[in-house]
């Protein structure tokens, strides 16, 4: 088999890039994929950066063993603290995170140059996303709020996408932004596109920012220049061809996974990391 067929890694602390996996599909449908949940230790967003570091590099090697062409870093905790580990363990292999073009994006596609950013405690103490922002702006007006709403995780996870709790909860992240009047926001954690309608109602003329169609474009972009992409013929009528792995068996991540994707998935195969 040649390398253009090998299939493109994924990897998660859970169900949330399962929203970057239905992008990779939709700009990508030809691919093949490999998809990794670390759902025994979500979240990621509250444990340490030596922790999260040392998952990110599990993960990597784990990618690497099946044979993989690019690793998709689907999660932004990750992204923004242990984007380094992964580059370095994956060696010659193309990494692509959810941060870097998901800024550009974020600032091209404010006209007010006020930008929020949610995301898990992790992410948002990193600064990661601000810094990208600052640096893109570079002496230009910029304002930025960046709000951690770590309760959104656990609310995804549990499939309480559209429940009364969720909304109360989101109102009170969100309300914050109103005042501050963002025109875009930066679903900065790949949970919160499972959120988009909750958030929308909230913030009605706010442009939302979904790292995971930005990460995808980009994939599609560095497979296409390195002539990468998989060329066998595409059967339209099958469904996606996709090895999951997970580290636990959630009774709710085959029923997320079917309602976010939009088809049946095939066995997902249960793994195990050092702890």
């Amino acid at each position: 088999m040649s390398l253009n067929q090998n299939p493109i890694g994924v990897f998660d602390s859970g169900v949330g890039g399962l929203t970057v996996l239905k992008q990779l599909i939709r700009f990508l449908p030809n691919e093949n994929f490999v998809y990794l949940g670390d759902t025994a230790r979500v979240p990621y967003g509250n444990k340490s950066p030596e922790t999260i570091k040392r998952y990110a590099r599990e993960a990597t090697q784990f990618l690497l063993e099946k044979q993989v062409k690019m690793i998709v870093v689907a999660c932004n905790t990750v992204s923004s603290l242990a984007i380094e580990q992964v580059q370095e363990t994956a060696g010659n292999i193309d990494v692509v995170g959810m941060i870097d073009f998901s800024a550009v994006a974020a600032y091209r596609s404010s006209r007010s140059k006020r930008i929020g950013i949610i995301g898990t405690r992790a992410t948002i103490s990193s600064k990661g996303y601000d810094e990208n922002l600052q640096k893109i702006a570079q002496n230009n007006p910029l304002e930025i709020k960046a709000i951690p709403c770590p309760l959104f995780v656990p609310l995804v996870e549990e499939m309480q996408i559209d429940s009364e709790a969720t909304k109360l909860i989101a109102n009170q992240y969100l309300a914050p932004f109103k005042e501050f009047q963002i025109d875009t926001l930066i679903l900065g954690c790949t949970h919160y596109p499972a959120l988009k309608k909750v958030i929308s109602d909230i913030l009605p003329d706010v442009t939302l920012i979904d790292t995971g169609e930005q990460s995808a474009i980009q994939v599609l972009r560095i497979l296409a220049e390195k002539q990468l992409l998989n060329s066998s013929e595409i059967d339209f009528s099958s469904t996606p061809q996709i090895e999951f792995y997970l580290t636990d068996f959630s009774h709710s991540f085959t029923q997320l996974a079917e309602l976010l994707l939009g088809f049946p998935i095939q066995n997902p195969k249960l793994i195990e990391f050092s702890g």
